[in-house]
């Protein structure tokens, strides 16, 4: 059914199965799902495993998918676009440590490996590449354009951003210069007073309707220019304070709609693109922290089947934490204080010394012991999290090279305590633009599977962003998908 490298050999992962059928380029597929439903009674908790049965079916060929980003020029969307050409053309460059190779180290979809089982005549282990399980886009097979308040063209942002090395940057450089972003939305009370010299190349006047309509009517070229089946939004510009969320501003559909059309103060840029997109059929992925996915626009992307989803990337210092503090509380030790220290030196630094800002980011990294906390009763008994302070500097001379060093102090055997400081150099754009390709290639994936419980089909829901297909606590809850 599909390519596939098993031990180094290229075969074609074929699945012998009852279950399993394809027909017509479609895959249809018979899933028993155990589950546990749970009954408190009188005398104590009871357990009862049901079977649900799912029937799965997912189009084989990829479609024709555009990507189109917010902030296109900043860091992120230099290094993603500049990654493709990379290794579209193979490209290779020197470093004072020898030769580099453009690759898609960091990416799921790209560089994982899936385990199978175990073969039943050699007993060796059986790992396929990810990407080989069904057929998935590729980040070069991508269409990519977008938006930026600044007028760089891609080169000029290039060098800016001090990600790629120079020698890199000149391969680059024919098919980087051609590109300039998009006008964009700007209102200034949303990012930092220090962004206003980089916003040369904003939608003009301040009626956010037609703001709407004109980010519209961009998504809509871009798909007929080139004859896209699936269209991808995605934010990865600066981050925004957090907007208000009432009634009777953004908590149904209709609310952000007439709130859009009142040109309400608290409709951030990150609204508007959200809506145009759903309101477009492109799903729209959210990369900062702010909260960008109030009620209202949740509801209006499930009125349209739209997924809709995400919360910050989560690519270095909060990535293991989510898995350090999981593996802590799993050992039966309790966090006690998390203390978070960063500094770094890009235009997502500058934007975070200012507090509104930082106040997104700080919610962001904090939130991640949460589910952590709620699992385990025995350690945390009245739900309490850890002491967790988190610091953010800006200095400009590290550039995308962020700096972090955290402190972690846990409660153990008998009154004890354990400490564990941690220094993690990690490179922003290098972690993130890959997070960026697979959260694209998912979505595609995800709008071509429907499923059924019962006799009528029907696609993953949009709404239900608590199940998460990939990254839990790294990216948020990134991607609609099905909740059984």
């Amino acid at each position: 059914m599909s390519s596939a490298q098993v031990n180094g050999i290229s075969k074609r992962l074929i699945v012998d199965s009852p279950n399993v059928k394809l027909e017509d380029g479609v895959l249809e597929s018979r899933f028993n799902y155990r589950k546990n439903h749970f009954e408190y009674r009188a005398d104590g908790l009871h357990v009862t495993p049901k079977e649900h049965e799912y029937t799965f079916k997912t189009v084989l060929t990829p479609q024709k998918t555009g990507l189109l980003l917010v902030g296109l020029g900043g860091n992120n969307g230099s290094t993603a676009v500049g990654s493709i050409f990379a290794n579209q053309y193979a490209m290779t460059w020197r470093t004072k440590e020898g030769h580099n190779q453009a690759n898609y180290f960091g990416s799921v979809t790209q560089t994982a490996t899936v385990h199978l089982g175990y073969d039943s005549a050699t007993q060796n282990q059986i790992f396929v590449p990810f990407k080989d399980i069904v057929p998935i886009l590729s980040p070069n097979d991508l269409v990519i354009s977008g938006w930026d308040i600044s007028s760089s063209n891609l080169y000029e942002a290039m060098g800016r951003a001090k990600v790629f090395e120079p020698e890199l940057q000149e391969k680059l450089r024919p098919f980087m210069e051609p590109i300039v972003p998009l006008p964009s939305v700007y209102y200034p009370d949303f990012i930092a007073s220090n962004q206003g010299d980089r916003a040369n190349n904003v939608i003009g006047g301040s009626n956010k309707l037609a703001h709407l309509e004109h980010i519209r009517e961009d998504i809509r070229k871009f798909k007929k220019e080139h004859d896209l089946e699936c269209v991808i939004v995605l934010w990865t510009a600066n981050t925004e304070r957090y907007t208000d969320v009432r009634p009777g501003l953004n908590t149904t559909a209709d609310e952000i709609m007439e709130s859009i059309r009142a040109n309400e103060d608290e409709v951030s840029p990150s609204n508007i693109f959200a809506v145009a997109s759903i309101l477009e059929g492109a799903h729209y992925i959210n990369g900062s922290p702010q909260n960008t996915l109030v009620p209202g626009i949740i509801e209006l992307a499930s009125r349209h089947n739209v997924f809709v989803g995400g919360d910050d990337f989560k690519s270095g210092q909060t990535k293991f934490k989510s898995a350090f503090v999981d593996f802590l509380v799993s050992s039966g030790l309790k966090p006690e204080s998390i203390v978070s220290y960063n500094h770094l030196g890009n235009n997502d630094g500058k934007n975070l010394s200012e507090a509104r800002q930082f106040r997104s980011k700080e919610i962001s990294k904090s939130s991640v012991v949460d589910d952590m906390v709620k699992s385990n009763q025995i350690l945390f008994p009245d739900a309490k999290n850890p002491d967790h302070c988190v610091v953010i500097k800006y200095v400009p001379f590290v550039a995308d090279s962020k700096r972090a060093m955290d402190e972690y102090i846990c409660s153990i055997f008998m009154g004890g305590k354990q400490t564990f400081v941690v220094h993690n150099t990690c490179e922003d754009s290098l972690l993130a633009s890959p997070l960026i390709y697979d959260l694209a290639i998912l979505t595609e994936l995800a709008s071509r599977v429907t499923y059924k419980v019962a006799n009528e089909y029907q696609p993953f829901h949009s709404q239900r962003l608590h199940e998460t297909i990939l990254y839990p606590h790294q990216v948020g809850d990134c991607i609609g998908w099905i909740s059984i």
